[in-house]
């Protein structure tokens, strides 16, 4: 049974100069790697090498202070830094610099596992823990804490194939050229939960992998592949629940409330690693992409890989770009220089030219058509959001659910007066959670 969630658009999909690459591997390895101790929710990791001191690929560099995943080493070398750093989200924030010597030398506590047929659920659990995964296609949940929370609650698994935004093709070719992982590492979350069956959720715009992900499973049917009408942003959580089950996440709950746990196809790819290599969760899967870049491609680069060197893998620009953004045209965030590296959850490296981004110089008076709110995948009202967040009305706005906002993009997609609605949403959130602090 198949459902619709509410709202949601049909922006071009983008996705044709980079569908059918194949995954690259880097023709030149990063010199140096520049690793945040911020790649998920929660807490910044606590760095535990200092300056000089010699890694390998695959060691812990930053543990856990509270919630969160530790951080390891994704290249050997030498820690030339332990300081702030400028991110992608556009804030500085504290990285361990390691000059590579590109000798690839893996810590010899990442080796393969001979018994993980007779892993017991919480040891699942402990080695996602150990090995530092998060959720590889949004905000960065650390991937043990959702597994444990849901233990005893879920009685639904559902792993996100969508990859509703435009442009981003890394979880396409992730499912095509490493499906067996996909599956495999699925099934290894299914034990951790106790749980006998799983949905995976694919868009419609994407049939080669829904028919190879279903030859995988074979005759077994313990997992269900599933191919959804491409809709955005059918990738998130709660749209993807309501999609596939019909359940309805309610306001300020989690997946969990409902029974279901959700999970990338990138985050089950990094299980069966860390589960099957012993390997922690030390590069991935990314999309370069846009007009304004020679040569997009896909590439498997090591975290902490500038956007620079990954344009330049790219063959560099056609063109200076209107817009570097990390992420997508969606919900991505622009960044203002290409010393910033990737993370976790970089999913695509996306150079607009100009013709793709014209800029909002053309802004228009607010004429309350209402279109965003009939967008608005989370049944909110962005014209009086935005209306309230203007006059920096906290109280009204707040009142308005505004916390409710994912940050999606529809309203702004949709608005035929060009305004900036995400922009001023994430400002009103960022005002009201300062104001909680406070109180």
């Amino acid at each position: 049974m198949k459902h619709k969630f509410y709202g949601g658009v049909h922006p071009a999909e983008n996705k044709h100069a980079t569908e059918h690459k194949p995954i690259a591997q880097l023709a030149k390895a990063p010199a140096q790697v520049v690793i945040p101790m911020s790649q998920h929710i929660g807490a910044p990791c606590k760095p535990v090498v200092a300056k000089g001191d010699q890694v390998l690929i695959g060691q812990m560099i930053g543990e856990t202070a509270g919630l969160g995943a530790p951080i390891h080493a994704s290249v050997s070398g030498k820690v030339v830094a332990v300081e702030p750093r400028p991110t992608a989200a556009g804030v500085p924030g504290m990285a361990v610099v390691i000059e590579n010597d590109f000798e690839n030398q893996v810590s010899p506590e990442c080796k393969p596992r001979d018994n993980v047929d007779s892993l017991t659920p919480q040891e699942i659990i402990d080695i996602v823990r150990d090995a530092g995964i998060t959720g590889m296609g949004g905000a960065g949940f650390p991937t043990h804490v959702k597994i444990s929370s849901a233990v005893g609650k879920a009685d639904t698994i559902i792993i996100n194939g969508a990859e509703c935004e435009p442009y981003i093709t890394a979880d396409h070719r992730l499912m095509l050229e490493q499906g067996e992982k996909v599956i495999t590492g699925l099934r290894f979350i299914m034990r951790a939960l106790e749980l006998d069956h799983a949905y995976i959720g694919i868009e419609d715009n994407k049939m080669d992998a829904v028919a190879h992900l279903k030859s995988l499973v074979g005759e077994k049917a313990d997992i269900s592949v599933e191919a959804l009408h491409t809709c955005y942003p059918q990738g998130a959580e709660k749209q993807l629940i309501q999609r596939i089950t019909g359940r309805e996440v309610p306001p300020a709950k989690l997946p969990a409330d409902v029974g279901c746990c959700v999970f990338n196809v990138g985050t089950v790819a990094a299980v069966y690693d860390a589960v099957v290599n012993g390997m922690p969760l030390t590069q991935r899967i990314i999309t370069v992409t846009g007009a304004a870049v020679k040569n997009p491609l896909n590439l498997v680069a090591p975290l902490g890989t500038s956007f620079e060197h990954l344009v330049e893998e790219a063959d560099g620009f056609i063109e200076q770009p209107s817009r570097v953004i990390s992420g997508g045209p969606m919900m991505g965030h622009a960044v203002y220089e290409l010393d910033v590296t990737m993370a976790k959850a970089t999913n695509c490296v996306l150079c607009l030219s100009k013709k793709e981004m014209p800029g909002t110089s053309n802004m228009q008076t607010c004429i309350r058509c209402a279109k965003c709110v009939n967008v608005c995948p989370m049944h909110l009202t962005p014209v009086y959001m935005n209306l309230y967040a203007k006059k920096a009305e906290w109280r009204e706005t707040e009142e308005l659910r505004i916390m409710d906002c994912m940050e999606c993009g529809c309203c702004q997609y949709i608005c035929p007066a060009r305004i900036p609605l995400v922009q001023q949403f994430r400002t009103a959130k960022f005002e009201l959670r300062q104001l909680a602090m406070k109180k």
